[in-house]
């Protein structure tokens, strides 16, 4: 098996140095048209490829960024994992994947980025940390939070406006002559998270919309799988005053309903409409097709990429930390009458 090409016999091929080919190689504006020209096809003549791991090694960094998430069987999560995948590896960056199980030691662990040099910044979607662990955090370390953040102005964080998103979506539903419209993974307790956020916007929606606030009609979850969806909507398709509609704090629980209120003889969109979180590739492909709320999974994925590399290839940066709000859109499909 021939050698792999270095740079050095780049350099003899073209008739050059090896630092006028490491100018080439990176770009140097102060070289020769003719050099450039030289150097480039003794590069594609000999099969020369850049040693990036040799390179970021010399920079003092792994080229390994880490991606830590709460379930990687949701499928929110899986997408949103290919899509930071990709997004780094136009970097050249490659990405270990961590499923914290949404526990708050190996949240912590992620935070600190589990006390190793192994990779040079963590993308983290926390459930469990509280404000304290991320003012107590070594600054040094890149971070980049998703979802919601349990402090302002300790890290960058990319997320959707949750409260807006479940407004809208609320109001679709009351604009299709809903009234008593259930929450499938609300709650009325707890710190600002995404399934209280969620909760606030369907309340302002009611609100705004002139319509009384029945607590009965937030349903909390143990866990955002199918299963959980389906229990709950089996639960509420058995009231005596069963529900105009659901509002799915994520498509898993909208789809288990979906199966739940089938099994119940409840027709969806006739007796009752759905809609979901996420969009999910699945939600395309159930009967009916779930109606959904759609945030920017790619632009997501892109942003928290470049707010964590801008921190990695500049460590001593005092920027402000930022906090960037991704777009998201109503996709009505037959399950609201789409």
């Amino acid at each position: 098996m021939a050698a792999r090409p270095r740079i050095k016999d780049v350099a003899e091929y073209a008739g050059v140095s090896p630092k006028t080919v490491s100018n080439v190689i990176n770009n140097y504006e102060h070289v020769s048209e003719r050099t450039r020209t030289a150097v480039q096809e003794a590069i594609d003549a000999l099969g020369y490829r850049v040693n990036i791991a040799g390179r970021q090694l010399r920079q003092g960094r792994t080229g390994m960024i880490t991606l830590a998430v709460p379930e990687l069987d949701v499928a929110y999560f899986s997408e949103l994992a290919r899509h930071v995948m990709e997004a780094a590896g136009r970097h050249g960056r490659t990405v270990l994947i961590d499923h914290t199980g949404g526990k708050r030691d190996r949240e912590l662990a992620a935070l600190h980025g589990f006390d190793t040099q192994f990779c040079d910044g963590v993308i983290l979607s926390p459930l469990s940390l509280l404000p304290r662990d991320l003012a107590a955090r070594d600054r040094r370390l890149p971070l980049v939070l998703l979802g919601e953040r349990p402090a302002e102005g300790h890290t960058d964080h990319v997320g959707i406006d949750n409260v807006r998103a479940a407004r809208e979506a609320t109001e679709h539903l009351l604009a299709r002559g809903r009234r008593r419209i259930a929450v499938i993974g609300g709650t009325l307790r707890g710190r600002q998270g995404t399934d209280r956020l969620r909760t606030d916007g369907y309340r302002e929606a009611l609100a705004a919309a002139g319509l009384p606030f029945e607590a009965d009609l937030v349903v909390p979850v143990d866990a955002y799988h199918w299963r959980d969806g389906a229990e709950a909507a089996a639960r509420l398709a058995r009231d005596t005053s069963p529900p105009d509609a659901l509002l799915c704090l994520n498509d898993n629980l909208a789809l288990g309903a979906l199966r739940a209120l089938y099994e119940a003889g409840v027709r969806v969109p006739a007796d009752i409409d759905v809609i979901g979180f996420d969009d999910i590739q699945a939600s395309r492909f159930s009967v009916p097709s779930l109606s959904t709320v759609s945030p920017d999974k790619r632009e997501t994925a892109r942003l928290a990429v470049a707010l964590l590399l801008d921190r990695v290839d500049d460590p001593d940066s005092t920027a402000e930390y930022r906090d960037e709000v991704v777009g998201h859109r109503i996709v009505v499909r037959e399950s609201s009458g789409g």
